[in-house]
């Protein structure tokens, strides 16, 4: 269901003027929420995960709050490098070639035996955390990444076997574990597999856990933001002396910064039902069309049932379902929520629409 939002503030005129669609990112909101949550955390290692948004201009102002980065794959890497090149880098993900594996990185996660065999083949040195992926209950949760059998990380199994391979040599330094297990959940569910990771470090006798990210992101409520505090002060109660705790969220850090401004190009109404037909669409913002949801957008005036949709010729074009929304030929229509998994996840050139423009504003 989409969230009606009057209390929500319209970009400027200047903002949503020009070229659209456009995604304008909040620079200063930004870095207001990230100051928040760095509070929250105290001294709990943070690092973005890049694929949530690689904008220059985000990373620029993430760079002030993070401790590092986390990359998910080769052009990840040279993009962060180039522009943050003394940054700490975190690289995982499944599925890394010889070039990714190989790399130069401060953390490199290790997701199988397979990949460690060739990393020792190398013959480079490397610190490594294993990616472990428990078999513990996942409970609403919007995706699993593991708690089962996922392409994700190892079973207990599989780091076992790890950690015969490295015994006995020095050239790779096991370091710790890395568990990103779900996504989508709160701070007291997050908490409660925090502290099912940190018994299985302890067991192997490693102090260094990356414990992923996952944090709850509502787009049907956007007023409900995840519980940075409880989850720090949380954090802070399981750590034992001597263990360096590490998240890397994505999603909720840069989603709330960001809006996909656009125009409307026609309203007409199809077997009874309205529809307001906008430039765009979801090969900008897949966002709605991949989460099976009604992206949240600012009600200048309120009206009857809209359903809008963007400009590619298929039904899956959606933007938001039945919207009590106004809308004429040439309204400004603006979306909020669209600063993470937007633009960087879309299919850019079906239909070969002209791309968005990016602007920037509050710094």
């Amino acid at each position: 269901m989409t969230a009606i939002l009057p209390t929500q503030t319209p970009m400027s005129e200047t903002a949503t003027t020009g070229r659209l669609p456009a995604f304008v990112y909040d620079l200063a909101e930004l870095d207001a929420h990230m100051k928040d949550i760095r509070a929250a955390l105290g001294d709990i290692e943070l690092y973005y995960a890049v694929k949530a948004n690689p904008d220059p201009e985000l990373l620029k102002v993430l760079a002030r709050h993070v401790d590092g980065f986390e990359v998910a794959s080769g052009g990840e890497l040279a993009h962060v490098r180039a522009l943050h090149p003394d940054m700490p880098i975190a690289f995982g993900g499944p599925g890394k070639t010889d070039e990714e594996l190989f790399s130069a990185v401060t953390r490199l996660h290790v997701e199988s035996p397979g990949e460690l065999r060739r990393l020792l083949a190398s013959g480079r040195s490397a610190d490594v955390l294993l990616r472990v992926n428990l078999d513990v209950p996942i409970e609403g949760a919007s995706l699993a990444m593991g708690g089962g059998a996922t392409p994700f990380g190892m079973d207990p199994q599989g780091i076992a076997e790890c950690l015969e391979l490295l015994a006995e040599q020095d050239d790779i330094r096991l370091r710790g574990i890395h568990a990103h297990l779900a996504s989508g959940l709160d701070a007291p569910r997050m908490l409660e597999l925090a502290a099912a990771i940190l018994d299985y470090a302890r067991g192997l006798g490693v102090t260094e856990i990356n414990l992923g990210g996952g944090m709850a992101v509502s787009y049907a409520d956007p007023g409900r933001r995840f519980d940075w505090q409880t989850y720090g002060r949380g954090l802070a109660e399981l750590r034992r002396p001597g263990e360096v705790l590490r998240i890397e969220p994505g999603r909720s850090l840069t989603v709330y910064c960001g809006r996909y401004v656009t125009r409307v190009i026609d309203v007409k109404r199809v077997h009874g039902e309205l529809f307001a037909v906008v430039a765009g669409g979801t090969h900008h913002i897949r966002t709605p069309a991949t989460k099976g949801h009604s992206q949240p957008m600012i009600i200048r005036e309120a009206g009857e049932p809209t359903t809008i949709v963007g400009q590619l010729c298929t039904p899956k074009d959606t933007l938001a379902r039945r919207v009590p929304v106004s809308l004429r030929p040439g309204d400004i229509v603006e979306f909020i929520m669209a600063g993470a998994y937007a633009w960087n996840i879309s299919h850019h050139d079906f239909l070969m629409h002209p791309k968005p423009s990016f602007r920037y504003v509050g710094e």
